[in-house]
């Protein structure tokens, strides 16, 4: 607790002291833009002019003028053509922690994860069927292509209770004005505090664009790999042990699956003994070249600026993907497995392990043509897409393929008062054939006291994910006769300056899914989820506010996804600037969900499973937080889990909550972090 309290004041002082420096205009552009520089800091004039009677009376420095020495900086994702500003804001934790608020996670930072407010996966074509581990890996889709004028980096570090940490950084430049690269990378290592609960994961983002001379030519590339370790022990064998005055230390408890294991809080120990391995690896290229109308505009007498208007473009885009899932059990207990899993090992101690591969091509062949001249945000595209497919099986090696047609229309309009997309594929032929998905969504800016309104509808027709089939090596004795799912979505949410309300609706036909450990099951008759949202920021009086985050869910009882009717996140906090530069939000955070009948967790197929005989009820998750920026550097200092405290047996932390069945949360967790952004 000293080491606590002293972290505690260390910051504030240097909080304090940083807040009181001269100001720049550093931190009100990162609200803005990012970030900011002084371009010419070392080359200040000899003398600083000032008037009297028109005559130079002292000689010194000259202070330079930050306005003009500022950084613009914007991004895009890949298929966007919206431009959106970094956000430096520090009143969301979320912005800074990889797992969100509506997501609950197994234990400890990078376990496996499930969200607490429904969200069907609603994916046509191939699918391998792991997606317990998502929210930690670098995606594709998610990949930011950045616009800046100068070079722009960013580094984060965090640290917490038991030895948890994370590392992130940011590198991003354009030596060109018709060019930019950089590269994104982050490590999440937490050793846990039960026995066999570390994570370790790696991710990895090179990314770059190049646009020709006479801005014909266009060119993308993105090289991911994610690499993501988790070690699971099956849950606590008994939830009452939580509560014994001798097992205050948790890697005491005895768990389901490595307990034999010895308990090594190393967050530099990699290596898994009983627990997932997942890898990831991903290269993607898109090259276009436009057909249209040329212009140009004359800078000065040597420069021209060269302008380009597509009526036509060819695309390609190439899309290379490696996939290795694998569990192993170093030290597996042949009573479990027969339990849980219908397995027999040799001796009752044995090890166990379950491999799948997966290698893909895609390449994709697409038209666009523009209807408007100088709205390059208004096209239709029509494309065919082929997709090879290799798998190495615990059944054998396959071969498969996909050929998928697909169109798109999209407008947003130059006045930027309507968005409209319109968007489809469908499979032709191969593994998936018959899949399809139908997109539609309409969005209006309306003016600035009613704000926004969007619209939505999706349909899919998608294969059961390929961990159904019975090759699969993670498929333990299930048959593989299931009709497709079908998922109907659509919704509607409004935005404007004072609260955010929406619904959506989800109508799922022939869910497949686990009923247990390890054996399937297809539900034949539909699933309804209606869901209704609604946040509001209110300020109670002068820099104190309350957030209010609200989803209500509603499903049938009989179905096999289970939801929390009522989930909240509740915030009051501080907020202010203080001596100028200091941008500070401190207060209290809840977040709290009803009894409901959570989901099981089976570690060895990597699934969340339905389970109708445990209820889990769950005390409210506290957190008081300080969270602060200074320029360009932010910070924050958290103790999570405030709710947890008990006075049984003396005084601890050791009320804790569930997130599945005989899956413990954490106590208390002190998590420190800082993350700085500059400019080179």
């Amino acid at each position: 607790m000293k080491k606590i309290l002293l972290s505690y004041l260390l910051i504030v002082c240097t909080v304090m002291a940083f807040g009181q420096l001269p100001g720049s205009r550093v931190g009100d552009i990162l609200r803005s833009s990012g970030a900011t520089r002084s371009q010419n800091n070392s080359r200040g004039s000899d003398t600083t002019k000032r008037k009297n009677n028109n005559k130079l009376d002292t000689l010194g420095f000259e202070r330079r003028d930050d306005l003009k020495d500022s950084i613009n900086i914007t991004y895009r994702f890949l298929d966007s053509v919206r431009n959106v500003r970094i956000d430096s804001s520090v009143n969301n934790f979320d912005t800074y922690f990889p797992i969100p608020t509506h997501y609950q996670y197994l234990g400890n930072n990078g376990a496996a994860a499930f969200p607490l407010v429904f969200k069907p996966f609603a994916k046509e074509g191939w699918d391998a069927g792991f997606h317990a581990y998502d929210i930690y890996k670098f995606k594709l889709k998610e990949t930011k292509f950045y616009k800046t004028t100068g070079p722009f980096s960013m580094l984060g570090y965090q640290l917490a209770s038991g030895k948890e940490q994370m590392i992130q950084a940011l590198h991003t430049q354009s030596p060109r004005p018709n060019m930019n690269f950089g590269f994104e990378y982050r490590l999440i290592s937490a050793p846990g505090f039960f026995v066999t609960q570390n994570t370790n994961h790696n991710n990895v983002r090179l990314f770059g664009n190049y646009q020709g001379k006479r801005k014909r030519y266009n060119g993308a590339i993105v090289v991911i790999s994610n690499v993501l370790k988790g070690a699971e022990n099956g849950g606590i064998v008994d939830d009452a042990s939580l509560k014994d005055p001798n097992k205050k230390e948790r890697f005491s408890i005895p768990v389901n699956l490595g307990g034999a294991l010895p308990y090594q809080p190393n967050p530099f120990q990699a290596s898994v003994k009983t627990g997932n391995i997942y890898k990831d690896k991903t290269f993607f290229l898109r090259q276009s070249y436009d057909i249209g109308k040329r212009d140009s505009i004359a800078v000065n007498d040597s420069t021209t600026e060269y302008l380009f208007y597509p009526k036509l473009r060819l695309q390609h885009s190439l899309t290379i993907n490696s996939q290795s899932y694998q569990f192993v059990d170093a030290l597996g207990d042949s009573t479990l497995y027969k339990n849980w899993y219908n397995i027999t090992f040799p001796t009752p101690v044995d090890t166990f392990e379950l491999i799948e591969k997966w290698q893909s091509i895609t390449n994709d062949f697409s038209l666009l043509q523009f209807p408007d001249t100088k709205n390059a945000a208004q096209f239709f595209l029509a494309g065919v897409s082929l997709q090879n497919l290799k798998a190495t099986l615990r059944t054998g090696n396959y071969s498969f393929y996909n050929i998928m047609l697909h169109g798109e229309y999209r407008n947003r309009t130059r006045n930027k008062l309507w968005d409209v997309l319109l968007k489809g594929a469908y499979y032709v032929n191969g593994l998936n054939s018959g899949d399809y998905n139908v997109q539609a969504y309409l969005g209006r800016y309306l003016n600035k006291k009613l704000g926004d309104v969007k619209l939505y509808f999706n349909n899919v027709n998608r294969t059961p994910s390929f961990i159904f089939d019975n090759r699969s090596s993670f498929n333990l004795g299930n048959n593989n006769n299931y009709k497709k799912e079908n998922i109907t979505s659509f919704g509607a949410t409004a935005t404007n300056p004072y609260f955010t309300v929406g619904f959506n609706n989800y109508l799922i036909a022939n869910y497949a899914y686990f009923k247990n450990y390890y054996q399937s099951e297809q539900y034949n008759k539909p699933i309804n989820i209606l869901q209704i949202n609604a946040s509001k920021k209110i300020k109670l009086k002068k820099n104190f506010y309350y957030y209010a985050d609200v989803t209500l869910q509603q499903t049938d009882n009989a179905a096999p996804i289970k939801v929390p009717f009522v989930f909240t996140r509740s915030r009051i906090a501080y907020e202010g600037s203080l001596f100028k530069n200091l941008k500070l939000s401190t207060g209290l955070e809840v977040r709290y969900y009803t009894p409901y009948k959570a989901n099981n967790y089976s570690p060895v197929i990597g699934q969340f499973t339905p389970q109708d005989t445990l209820t889990i009820k769950n005390r409210p998750d506290i957190a008081a937080f300080l969270h602060f920026r200074i320029k360009g550097f932010t910070g924050f200092l958290r103790a999570e889990n405030l709710n947890t405290a008990s006075f049984e047996n003396g005084f601890g932390f050791i009320n804790n909550n569930f997130a599945a069945p005989h899956y413990a949360t954490q106590g208390l967790i002190i998590r420190f972090g800082i993350r700085w952004w500059f400019v080179n």
